[in-house]
């Protein structure tokens, strides 16, 4: 018999959340990410789920992650977010991939590569600028040589773009500074004789909450999942949570008072309490503190919190209180359960992350199940 436990990922709140991205970037291209698998959400079905709701390409992190999707046979434009080993170029040429390039050596190996290819037309290339992040991207006074290096390497300039470092947090001055600086380079490329491409800044934080970021093309990548950047950080959309995990009791027994419970032995029962054990761990992605942090998971529609530390497959619940449990009861670890939802930045929240890291987390142990 399987295991017990699986995310569950509704396609069609995916569907949903990709056509409110779309109306609110206006008449920007809307470009999905779905690197990470998807957010963990299974980078192949939410591709594709994307694409019906209106997105016009899609982005990903590696060449690697690329490839899944053409293997699948999913056809669309595809964006690598940032500049590849020269080794990974060539399959990048062959599969019709849009490479990011930022420094003179990644020109370089991106022209070798479609030659390589016999491309019948010059493959494009998006520039990449650091406007203030500083984590990859060329220094915007680089940026003209840099494009020039491109055409002259034989190349097509698809795009130019740069990414936003606190776009969720809304009042911060360092947006609209990152946004100057990016139109400086704009401006500096169009004077001297070049087409900057497609022109992109905005993160799902600049699609919700800076409208100045939208231009040629957006980048939403956890809100198409459904979850906001930041709490409150939603642009008013309807945005709705794509995944929930679920999984089953597999013993209940009774645990006297003095007892402790899980390695360590964290938490001390003051009285005669129930346990139930979930058959899920932080192999798993369920983040081992999350207990000690005041998490909860629902069982028959209340809400029960996590005992002691989580282990490797497993942890413990406490359902003394509320409606008997018994061995085959639903465990909601996130979603909703009658009345009672636990969502990923409540989870989040306890353990001082944020949402993004809460779903990627979830491992290839944990079954995925697509609906919609």
């Amino acid at each position: 018999m399987t295991r017990p436990a699986t995310a569950e990922v509704d396609l069609g709140a995916v569907r949903h959340n990709a056509a409110e991205l779309r109306a609110a970037a206006g008449g920007a291209a809307l470009c999905a990410v779905v690197k990470a698998d998807g957010y963990g959400h299974g980078s192949v079905p939410v591709a594709r789920a994307a694409l019906e709701g209106g997105a016009d390409l899609l982005a990903v992190a590696l060449v690697e992650e690329a490839l899944v999707l053409r293997d699948a046979g999913v056809d669309a434009p595809v964006l690598v977010l940032s500049e590849q080993a020269p080794e990974s170029l060539a399959d990048a040429a062959r599969a019709r991939l849009t490479p990011t390039v930022y420094t003179p050596g990644g020109i370089e190996a991106a022209a070798a590569a479609a030659a390589a290819a016999g491309l019948d037309r010059p493959w494009e290339v998006h520039l990449k600028v650091d406007t203030g992040m500083h984590r990859v991207g060329c220094d915007p006074a680089d940026a003209v040589g840099l494009a020039r290096r491109v055409l002259d390497a034989g190349l097509a300039l698809g795009g130019t773009f740069t990414h936003l470092a606190v776009a969720d947090e809304p009042d911060r001055p360092e947006t609209d500074l990152q946004l100057d600086r990016f139109d400086g380079v704009l401006a500096a490329l169009v004077d001297a004789g070049i087409d900057p491409g497609l022109r992109h800044a905005a993160n799902s934080a600049g699609l919700l909450a800076h409208p100045r970021s939208h231009l040629d093309l957006v980048r939403p990548g956890i809100a198409l999942y459904g979850l906001a950047p930041r709490p409150g950080v939603d642009g008013g959309l309807d945005l709705r949570p794509a995944m929930s995990v679920r999984s089953r009791v597999t013993l209940v027994k009774p645990v006297a008072a003095g007892e402790g419970v899980s390695y360590g032995l964290r938490h001390v029962f003051e009285r005669d309490a129930v346990v139930a054990t979930v058959p899920l761990g932080y192999a798993d992605g369920v983040t081992r503190s999350l207990g000690l942090a005041g998490g909860c998971v629902l069982i028959g529609g209340v809400r029960r919190p996590i005992r002691g530390v989580v282990t490797m497959d497993q942890f413990v619940v406490e359902v003394t209180e509320g409606p008997e449990v018994h061995v085959g009861d639903e465990v909601v670890l996130l979603g909703r359960q009658g009345a009672d939802e636990v969502t990923a930045d409540e989870w989040a929240g306890r353990t001082g992350t944020i949402s993004y890291e809460v779903v990627c987390g979830f491992g290839p142990r944990l079954a995925r199940s697509h609906r919609g």
